[in-house]
């Protein structure tokens, strides 16, 4: 039986579609309204010809399109980015916008592009991020397979702080599985970082996503996500992520911590790490990779 205090829980970490949109953005989650201290999302729409400012402040960004061509200006630089038609159809391309900067991002045929952010305390170069350049990973199998676009990962694109990932999950199958968590410093174990989930889910389908706490008064979110719903991760256990047969789940996963080290370690639920024991007797699920980073003609770059 579900309770009124747990609705309310659900209602503070699950950000259905539009509640959390803002001025230009139709998702807008800074840390003074996640209630945390560094990790940042907005999806911004532009309409054909659209253009947009923004000044970075103390936190750096990367444009990552999720539909959609747009130029990023920014530091001194142009940015052509050829982005894709859906998240569903290609790896994009992407813009990383240090902080203390001021940028524009104009659009001539319109399309939605998210800004993953932190705070942050170096101030890196503006830089482009090849598609043909995004690491694509095959994790998991079987009906545990998913695809992870690691285009910002810890140890494939250089940030101060920032994380970011996108993974796909074909339908029917489970993501963020086993379930894991990153809410405490344990030196070569486990690292803090919070967490933003931006879903989409094909054909307007619906998926299933679980953080169940790890400490007592814990998060306690099981939310039913739609396109464009968030879920915020301050602290838990987050799996599974479940795809409904016949429609693919994707999700960004937006991170950033205190610690001094950028680093992404997980601890596995003690109830179900032995779910990986059996990855090496199973195939790949055979739709993937839903798709790979392919050649591009590359960025205009304008000093």
């Amino acid at each position: 039986m579900t309770t009124h205090h747990q609705h309310q829980r659900d209602h503070r970490y699950h950000l259905p579609a539009g509640s959390a949109a803002r001025g230009a953005y139709a998702v807008d989650i800074d840390p003074e309204r996640a209630g945390w201290d560094r990790s940042a999302l907005r999806v911004l729409e532009l309409e054909p010809g659209g253009v947009h400012t923004l000044d970075t402040g103390g936190s750096e960004w990367i444009v990552l399109p999720l539909a959609g061509a747009c130029t990023v200006r920014t530091a001194g630089e142009t940015f052509e980015l050829l982005g894709r038609e859906s998240v569903f159809s290609g790896v994009s391309d992407f813009a990383y916008v240090p902080r203390d900067s001021h940028a524009q991002i104009a659009s001539g045929a319109g399309g939605r592009f998210a800004l993953a952010g932190a705070k942050c305390e170096r101030r890196l170069p503006a830089r482009y991020g090849p598609a043909p350049e995004v690491p694509v990973e095959l994790r998991g199998s079987g009906t545990c397979s998913r695809q992870v676009n690691n285009f910002a990962a810890a140890d494939t694109f250089d940030c101060d702080r920032l994380i970011a990932v996108e993974v796909l999950t074909p339908g029917g199958n489970w993501s963020s599985y086993p379930p894991h968590k990153h809410d405490e410093h344990v030196p070569g174990e486990e690292c803090e970082l919070e967490e933003i989930y931006y879903f989409e889910v094909a054909d307007g389908g619906i998926g299933y996503h679980r953080v169940s706490p790890s400490r007592d008064g814990g998060t306690d979110v099981l939310a039913e996500v739609r396109d464009g719903d968030a879920v915020l991760i301050p602290d838990g256990w987050h799996g599974p992520s479940i795809a409904p047969p016949g429609r693919t789940l994707y999700y960004l996963n937006v991170m950033a911590g205190p610690g001094t080290e950028r680093a992404w370690l997980i601890r596995d639920h003690p109830d179900h790490r032995w779910i990986r024991d059996t990855w090496r007797d199973e195939s790949i699920d055979a739709r993937l990779p839903l798709y790979t980073a392919h050649p591009s003609p590359g960025p205009e770059v304008t000093p």
